[in-house]
Formats: C-alpha cells, sequence, structure tokens
C-alpha cells in the first residue's frame, strides 16, 4: 500500500511556521514603534489650560415671558450699559425663553429691553413692548431677571 501525499499537505506545515514567525516579528516592531511613540507624545503634548487662566466675568441670565406668562422662544434681546445709548449687546431667546451674557466685571448698570420689531408670534398676534428692566452688577455675580411683554 502506497500513501499519496499532496503538494497542500506537504507545504502546509514550512508556510504555517514562516506566516508565524512573521507575524511575531511584526507585533514585535509594532510594539516598539507604539512604545517610542507613546513616550514622544507624552513629553511633546502640553497640559490643558487651567480653568483659573479664564478672566473673571458677570452673567446676565434671563428669561423672555409672553402676555399668557408663557416663555417665548426667538425674541431679540438688546443690553446696553445705562450711560451709553447703542445696545452692545444682541441676542436671542432660545426654546425655553432664556438666554444668558456674559457682561465685563466692575459695578455697572445695564438696561435690557426685548427688539419685537421683526418678532412674528406663532398665534399672530401682535406683541407689546414690555417696560426696559435695569440691572446692577458690583463685580462678578450672576443676576436673574425676567422680561414680560404685554
Amino acid at each position: 500500500m502506497t500513501i499519496h501525499r499532496s503538494r497542500a499537505a506537504s507545504s502546509n506545515l514550512p508556510g504555517f511556521l514562516s506566516f508565524r514567525t512573521s507575524r511575531l516579528l511584526t507585533l514585535g516592531v509594532l510594539l516598539v514603534l507604539l512604545c517610542l511613540n507613546g513616550g514622544a507624545a507624552g513629553q511633546a503634548s502640553p497640559s490643558p489650560p487651567t480653568k483659573s487662566a479664564e478672566k473673571p466675568y458677570a452673567l446676565l441670565f434671563g428669561t423672555v415671558w409672553g402676555p399668557n406668562n408663557l416663555p417665548l422662544y426667538g425674541v431679540k434681546v438688546k443690553i446696553r450699559r445705562a450711560d451709553q445709548k447703542k445696545a452692545k449687546w444682541e441676542l436671542l431667546s432660545d426654546h425655553s425663553g432664556e438666554f444668558a451674557q456674559r457682561l465685563p466685571v466692575g459695578t455697572a448698570d445695564y438696561l435690557v429691553w426685548a427688539d419685537l420689531k421683526s418678532y412674528k408670534s406663532l398665534t399672530g398676534k401682535e406683541l407689546k413692548q414690555g417696560q426696559e428692566v435695569k440691572v446692577h452688577i458690583d463685580n462678578d455675580e450672576r443676576a436673574d431677571i425676567g422680561l414680560h411683554l404685554k
């Protein structure tokens, strides 16, 4: 009885060993490269900036209320210092009717009002301007206000 070996069976063993050896070498080279790259990246990357480097500020936070005492979305809000004529900041109320603006630190009075010239309400009813709100800021503090429209 004769046993015949196929070529594929005889060539599998050396091919398997060479594949395993080359795989181990490749993994070893990758590991060395990762270690070298990780050490260089750790030394070259700057540390993240600290929060203490930020300038202090005051925060003006408010809500725009409609005549039915529901918050209004998309109302233009203007803010200016009481001793100036033009508005320095303009922003829009969000979906909760809220707005927020950072102000410089220091003692100052600010006037806040809603600009309704380009505002279109969903009901089609025309809104009337409410009163300007005067806000006094002493230092780096937060002031909460409400703008009530008629």
